[in-house]
């Protein structure tokens, strides 16, 4: 490891002191002087070119002068405005530019990452508007600057992974740093632009953004059409290398596909058959390179009788901070783990989706007791969540109580059919008990001994409802099994819904999908399909069980994705054959692919924060942060230099924190990512030392849901620097111990 940035800097200095004197070939050390090395674009990436978006003020967003690198020149009430559609309109709906599809996607992803209601702390606490200590001082907060976009590709067209490098204006050749930053979720290459990117960018650094493979690659199978990587669509032909993603698939198959199974889509996380979260460590590597080719690219001398510029940034003497949160934060830490050249020199992971590659040698306690279930893979406990989360959430303890969460999410009109799928739990022998309240109570005491706490109870309803286990339990399969869209696996695909069954998209819907949609399949715009369906294909809140003949949240496709990670029939145990349904050989192949993404706990003593909250229902933090942290100290023993940060009254969507209800019970953990990212900054820079690993206590706002009072600083105590005992994480032996 580099010792420390001014040391660095004085690297640095030499270096391009190196670069101009050997520009000339008779001067500094005589004639046989040797050039520099050249600049060179990383193996695999091509690069796409820089776009300047050097607004100052906020105006005309529609095109590349009237936008900045961080909203979009929407800046800070734009971001978070929708009353005013003028700011986001396309002028001409059905075929967007780029530059209109850029700004879009830029409001969408920041807002899909935190709360954007002054009085759960957007504009107050975090924004655009707020600087890194904390003040409203950068008024509407917009950062001018030049963006390059590269893409990466294994050569074989398919991988086609999307890379962007923000320079700010502001961007300091004497003390360069760059921020790079993996998208979360399935988001395109945007996706960490409220997190990594808004930090890096108020502090000067230069900002390396990719989708990691994953992104909103929308394929229509019916019209040929996908995304170009600037988000504007094309067919398959004629979009040609910039195509983002189109399916493996050829024109005679694709035709009979349509012909059985109209107005479907393939969605790239999903359905790329190259299983993408297996490089998502590599990817970011990749990215943090080519953010040094383009700092070399801006700022190095030319080399003459060449037609390159020559290398001032490297590794060696340029500050590199890996960052981002959920699947973004699981890549950093994977990039970490696979750095053996010293890429990067420090490591923020905000609520990672991380994944032990074993559960031997260590533990986890709480309060000084055994957790018993901990480091789950990701398919493992979402396959789990997908069978019993509706039923759970008819428990007592698990009740929202407030009336408009129900409505918003359509809790209340779902409760017939979640009583149903208790019914056909208890009929399959998959939960006890003679009535609902009895089965409810026995599928959440099964999420709780699957590694859920009683921090999680009131969330299983809200994430069912907003199918989070059913899409990521079809997507994931498809992805870790290598499936082709055409397969149908589980009997599950992806389409755009009317009056609850597949229809087709509409072109305008189609056009903007690269701006509106996360990645997902996610109703936006295509919805989880239960093809097996009682009566024909409907959406998977629907779907009506061959097994059971009703209404079940399309159950048995739910039994068939458990199956494919266990290897097992889910109601009989039977080993699965290759007559069976799933087959042994979809199993088999998922089973591998989960294999190929596990975490193998070695972060090469690199310093690492990683932040987790307490109530996060989505990746439950005994499988993720909690294991994490206790395998990496097995691993690593005395040169860990991870520390880890759980927040109470936390969860892992800041931006559910506007649903009434939930603004009453939760705290935003983006906070904590900013303190975070300020710390490592000082921790590389001036050896600050780090925070000890610690629970900080927040304070919930209360209040009436819905009205919530506006959130205080006392509501987010920092991160301490020396917290007291009781708030202490250690380790019992091999066992992390959290206090309670």
């Amino acid at each position: 490891m580099r010792s420390n940035f001014e040391t660095r800097a004085m690297t640095m200095v030499a270096a391009a002191v190196a670069v101009v004197c050997t520009t000339v070939l008779t001067g500094c050390g005589g004639a046989n002087t040797v050039l520099p090395d050249l600049n060179t674009v990383p193996a695999g990436v091509t690069d796409l070119g820089a776009k300047a978006y050097r607004a100052t003020s906020t105006g005309a967003a529609n095109t590349a002068a009237g936008q900045d690198l961080l909203t979009g020149g929407l800046g800070k009430s734009g971001i978070a405005s929708t009353a005013a559609a003028s700011l986001t309109a396309y002028a001409d709906p059905a075929n967007p530019t780029a530059d209109e599809l850029r700004r879009n996607a830029i409001q969408s992803n920041y807002r899909g990452l935190v709360d954007n209601t002054a009085n759960g702390g957007y504009g107050v606490l975090y924004g655009p508007n707020i600087d890194l200590a904390g003040n409203n001082t950068r008024g509407e907060g917009l950062v001018p600057g030049v963006e390059y976009t590269g893409v990466l590709d294994d050569g074989s067209g398919r991988k086609r992974v999307t890379m962007v490098v923000q320079v700010p204006d502001s961007f300091d050749v004497n003390a360069p740093c760059v921020v790079v930053g993996p998208s979360s979720g399935s988001r395109g290459v945007y996706g960490a632009i409220a997190s990594a990117g808004d930090w890096g960018l108020k502090r000067g650094c230069a900002v390396a953004l990719t989708d990691a493979g994953k992104g909103m690659g929308l394929y229509d199978l019916g019209d040929d059409t996908v995304h170009r990587i600037d988000g504007t669509r094309a067919t398959r032909s004629v979009a040609g290398t910039l195509s983002h993603f189109a399916a493996n698939i050829t024109d005679a198959a694709r035709a009979a596909f349509n012909a059985a199974f109209p107005n479907r889509v393939a969605i790239k996380h999903a359905h790329s058959q190259i299983n993408p979260e297996k490089d998502w460590g590599t990817d970011t590597l990749s990215a943090a390179s080519y953010a040094l080719y383009v700092l070399n690219q801006q700022y190095a001398p030319a080399v003459p009788t060449t037609n390159s510029k020559g290398i001032r940034f490297t590794a060696a003497n340029t500050l590199v901070i890996a960052a981002s949160v959920s699947n973004g934060g699981g890549a950093v830490l994977r990039a970490a783990e696979l750095d053996t050249t010293g890429l990067i020199d420090g490591v923020v992971a905000g609520e990672p989706s991380a994944q032990p590659a074993t559960t031997a040698g260590y533990g986890v306690q709480v309060g000084g007791v055994p957790v018993a279930s901990y480091g789950k893979s990701v398919m493992d406990y979402f396959t789990i969540a997908n069978l019993y989360q509706p039923c759970a959430a008819l428990a007592t303890s698990a009740a929202l109580s407030e009336v408009s969460v129900y409505n918003y999410l359509g809790l209340t009109a779902q409760t017939t059919t979640a009583t149903n799928r208790c019914t056909q739990l208890a009929a399959k022998g998959l939960v006890s008990g003679a009535t609902t309240a009895d089965q409810a109570a026995d599928a959440l005491s099964k999420l709780r001994a699957a590694g859920w706490t009683s921090d999680n109870d009131t969330m299983h309803n809200a994430h069912y409802a907003l199918g989070n286990a059913v899409i990521i339990s079809m997507m994931y399969t498809n992805a870790y099994g290598r499936i082709s869209v055409a397969d149908n696996l589980c009997g599950m695909s992806a389409a755009a819904v009317a009056a609850g069954a597949p229809a087709a998209m509409a072109a305008t819907v189609k056009a903007a999908s690269y701006a509106t949609g996360n990645g997902t399949i996610n109703g936006t715009p295509a919805t989880v399909i239960y093809n097996d369906s009682v009566g024909g294909a409907k959406a998977w809140n629907l779907g009506v069980s061959p097994s059971t003949g009703v209404a079940d949240f399309s159950l048995d496709a739910a039994l068939c994705q458990r199956a494919l990670f266990t290897g097992v029939d889910t109601v009989t145990g039977a080993t699965l054959t290759a007559a069976s349904t799933p087959t042994k050989a979809q199993s088999d192949a998922v089973r591998a692919g989960v294999a190929e993404v596990l975490l193998n706990g070695n972060l090469r003593g690199k310093p690492t924060l990683m932040l987790a909250g307490r109530s996060d229902a989505l990746l439950p933090i005994n499988h993720s942060e909690r294991a994490y942290a206790a395998y990496n100290r097995s691993v690593e023993g005395a040169n860990s230099k991870l520390r880890y940060i759980e927040v109470t009254n936390a969860q892992h969507f800041d931006s559910f924190i506007a649903f009434s209800g939930f603004d009453t019970r939760f705290v935003p953990l983006h906070t904590y990512f900013v303190q975070a990212m300020n710390a490592m900054y000082a921790n590389l820079k001036n050896g600050t030392a780090l925070p000890p690993s610690q629970v900080v206590r927040t304070t919930a706002r209360g209040g009436a849901p819905g009205a919530a009072p506006a959130i205080a600083a006392a509501n987010v105590p920092a991160i301490s620097a020396a917290p007291t005992a009781a708030d202490q994480i250690g380790f019992a032996g091999t066992s992390l111990n959290v206090p309670n």
